[in-house]
């Protein structure tokens, strides 16, 4: 068999056709009746190549070139690679594979329409299995038209079997080169170059949390996505609500999409595509719409359903008819294999900020800095150096696995560099626009992806820490352990520690963080002087307005903590940024009183309900109830902070209400934050009016002790296990066991002192929220601290 439509092949085809196009034919047939668009075509076989090979006495020739080849060696690679290149781009084809490429080529053109161009992709058979992703390894071919040119544009897909890149990847992954063929598949073109196009993934590419599809954007075809040449938009579905119906997505990200790659008049390989600037109204945009991104996370879900396992996916938006294809699907290959070993990475020391990008990874890396301008400068990388360019491709991958960690200026979370990466299990940091200026030749760095989505290059050679714990059994023990979670971008990462939920979600985090604008500049943006309506209007870009920014931003990042531990408890705090924090966001100055102390100050419940806080407040009731009744997610309860006297109470549960967040509806839980002496004193008048509380210790212990827990000068006499304390705890536990509600502490206090935290479990507290770093070993502690008979095991 020398050729086969695509619609005729299954995956069973993979020996003949390669992983790449067997999906493309299982996807055809299987997935048709779910609604998943592919775009038609044919694809020739590895009998072809053979062939092809055989009448032109390569196969024997390229054996002898590649016996004695050292792969470590870049310069003798690149000149192997080269001559065994021009021997396949001089053959010809055999008369009768030439013939049938021909009828077939007519036969596609005839059931397309005149203007429709085509797609010659490379499929190797050793590509796109579970264990080996092959990603990029041998070229493609956009909006070619004519059987001449089709022909010319399978023999270079042909040749790219023995890129630098490709034979690399062989020798290191131990394929032998002559059991891998390729297959080439001739596709119609969906017009993204007049839509957008990116790539997404059945799970998060940096955790490898299971229960969201992330996708990627851009305007114009998607191989600049693929390559890393642009920053698209990002997109994170939480899978479990979007079965439900539910307008699931829990994350956007803006990219800067500043190209876009668009058809040329031209139409034979290599000359056949042009990149042109996005206009800037465009990029200010997202390049989906929130119904488009629910379609493709259908999508994603049904192909993943199909092939079970966690996959890989490149699609188009036609922007002639307006419809989404799915263009390749292959298993996703690093993420998704199971460790038996969990590392985490933590910075011990801190120095200036040179440059910072999206991290890939979690990892923390340092060497000498590397400036490489193209490829031909490779062989200056040694072994533990950090690769700063403007961007990779295939090509460089002989080079990238030395590295310590990779520096890019240009690309996404699905880029080379990003695919790349994670696969060799390297940090690196992309996007950062100016590594290559920013960063000297030789100068020493450190570069860390282990604080969230940004990745931060460091000056100088900084201290770090590697731990680890191997997955498995928890010991039971009779208390709950919780998280305290800030950064939503950690919440996927997180989740997969053992855990019993998240007793402190900190919506502060996410004010400063993702919004940085005051709520009053928002509400009042029309009034704004023109500088910082400007300002304003640039942190508000990708939504309609400043107020909807607000709202939007807060839904996505409560929602994304609340995915990522569905369905588990996630307690959510409302805001407790006080006077002097409110000023640092933008606006803040001219909203935000100086108090002389700010600590004992306008915080808290106090704000909620004054009459100059009050429609701030309510943006943060809109976000919360849109988390919860919109988008599903009910695993959120509320937490009210620092309420002075029960008549404040009173007043912030009427407020919250009338903002459609009563209590007790839809299963909503609202705890107190029981972190003033008043709130222990009068434990039971409180409890009459809340669910339960929520102990935070920092607070409670500087007012129970008189002392600023800010200042340096009384700094050591603050102890959360100072008698006073302890007695204004036990009070506060006795009277929740008392009344049968919840009780848990926030605090800092359990994370440094497991002497308190086991005390807290022999007092009978239901549940202690931690910092993240301390959760097994605490965990650990108060089970060894159990009398034998009690000790048993938990699933982690």
């Amino acid at each position: 068999m020398r050729l086969a439509w695509l619609k005729d092949l299954r995956l069973a085809d993979l020996p003949q056709v390669g992983g790449k196009n067997a999906s493309l034919g299982e996807m055809s047939g299987a997935l048709a009746g779910a609604g998943i668009r592919v775009p038609g075509g044919f694809a020739t076989t590895a009998d072809a190549f053979r062939e092809f090979l055989a009448a032109n006495d390569l196969e024997r020739r390229i054996a002898e070139k590649l016996k004695s080849l050292d792969c470590d060696d870049v310069n003798a690679l690149a000149a192997c690679g080269k001559q065994i290149r021009s021997w396949i781009m001089e053959a010809p084809f055999p008369g009768d594979l030439e013939r049938d490429i021909r009828k077939f080529y007519q036969d596609l053109e005839a059931k397309t329409s005149s203007e429709a161009s085509f797609a010659v992709r490379s499929s190797a058979t050793a590509e796109d299995l579970p264990e080996a992703s092959f990603a990029g390894q041998q070229e493609t071919f956009l909006n070619i038209r004519g059987a001449d040119n089709v022909l010319a544009a399978i023999r270079q897909v042909y040749a790219s079997l023995y890129n630098d890149r490709a034979i690399s990847y062989r020798v290191h992954h131990g394929f032998e080169h002559a059991e891998v063929a390729l297959s080439a598949a001739v596709q119609q073109m969906v017009r993204s170059d007049l839509g957008a196009a990116g790539v997404l993934f059945t799970l998060d590419t940096e955790s490898g949390f299971r229960d969201v599809v992330f996708i990627t954007s851009s305007y114009g075809l998607g191989e600049l996505v693929v390559q890393g040449a642009v920053n698209p938009d990002e997109f994170y579905v939480h899978k479990q609500m979007l079965e439900r119906g539910r307008p699931a997505i829990v994350r956007r990200a803006l990219g800067s999409k500043l190209q876009k790659m668009v058809f040329a008049r031209a139409q034979a390989a290599g000359k056949s595509t042009r990149t042109v600037d996005v206009p800037e109204a465009e990029r200010h945009r997202f390049s989906l719409s929130d119904a488009e991104v629910l379609e493709l996370a259908r999508y994603a879900v049904a192909i993943e359903r199909h092939y079970g396992r966690p996959m890989d996916i490149e699609w188009g938006k036609d922007g002639g008819d307006g419809k989404l294809y799915v263009l390749q699907a292959r298993p996703e290959t690093v993420k998704s294999r199971k460790r038996d070993v969990e590392e985490r990475y933590a910075l011990k020391g801190r120095s200036r900020v040179l440059v910072t990008g999206r991290a890939i990874g979690s990892k923390i890396g340092s060497g000498t800095v590397r400036v490489i301008a193209d490829a031909s400068q490779m062989s200056r990388v040694k072994q533990g150096d950090v690769l700063v360019t403007d961007m990779t491709d295939p090509n460089w991958e002989p080079v990238m696995k030395l590295a310590a960690a990779i520096i890019t200026n240009r690309g996404g979370r699905t880029c080379h560099a990003a695919i790349i990466a994670r696969e060799l299990g390297i940090p690196a940091v992309v996007g950062t626009a100016e590594a290559t200026h920013k960063l000297k030749d030789g100068q020493a760095v450190t570069v860390s992806c282990a604080e969230g989505d940004t990745g931060s290059v460091f000056e100088g050679l900084l201290p770090f820490e590697v731990s680890s714990r191997e997955r498995g059994e928890m010991p039971r023990i009779p208390v709950k352990i919780s998280m305290n979670v800030g950064n939503p971008q950690l919440a996927f990462e997180f989740a997969q520690l053992p855990n019993a939920g998240v007793g402190l979600a900190r919506l502060e985090f996410i004010i400063n963080n993702e919004i940085g604008v005051h709520p009053r500049a928002c509400l009042e943006y029309e009034s704004l002087e023109p500088a910082l309506k400007r300002k304003v209007a640039e942190a508000a870009r990708g939504y309609p307005d400043p107020r909807t920014f607000f709202t939007e931003k807060m839904v996505e990042g409560v929602a994304t903590i609340a995915a990522a531990f569905w369905p588990k408890s996630v307690i959510v705090r409302l805001s407790d940024f006080k006077s002097n924090e409110y000023r640092k966001l933008l606006g803040g100055e001219r909203y935000e009183p100086d108090e002389e102390n700010p600590m004992l100050g306008f915080r808290g419940a106090s704000r909620y309900i004054a009459p100059s806080f009050r429609e701030c407040f309510e943006l943060e009731c809109a976000a919360l109830r849109k988390v919860r009744d919109t988008l599903g997610l009910t695993n959120v309860e509320l937490m009210v902070p620092f309420v002075r006297t029960v008549g404040e109470a009173k007043q912030v549960l009427a407020l919250l209400e009338q903002n459609g967040l009563k209590r007790g509806v839809n299963g909503l839980r609202v705890v107190m934050m029981c972190e003033l002496p008043s709130n222990a004193v009068l434990a039971d008048e409180f409890l009459e009016l809340f669910d339960g509380f929520s102990i935070g210790s920092n607070d409670l212990t500087q007012l129970t002790l008189g002392l600023d827990r800010d200042s340096g000068l009384v700094a050591e006499g603050f102890d959360e296990r100072d008698a006073a304390v302890k007695a204004m705890l036990a009070m506060a536990i006795r009277a929740c066991r008392k009344q049968g509600k919840y009780v848990g502490i926030c605090g800092q206090g359990p994370s440094d002192h497991p002497d308190l935290a086991r005390w807290l479990m022999e007092q009978g507290i239901e549940s202690l929220s931690l910092n993240p770093d301390t959760v097994v070993s605490t965990w650990l502690a108060l089970a060894e601290a159990q009398p034998p008979a009690k000790k048993s095991a938990t699933a982690a």
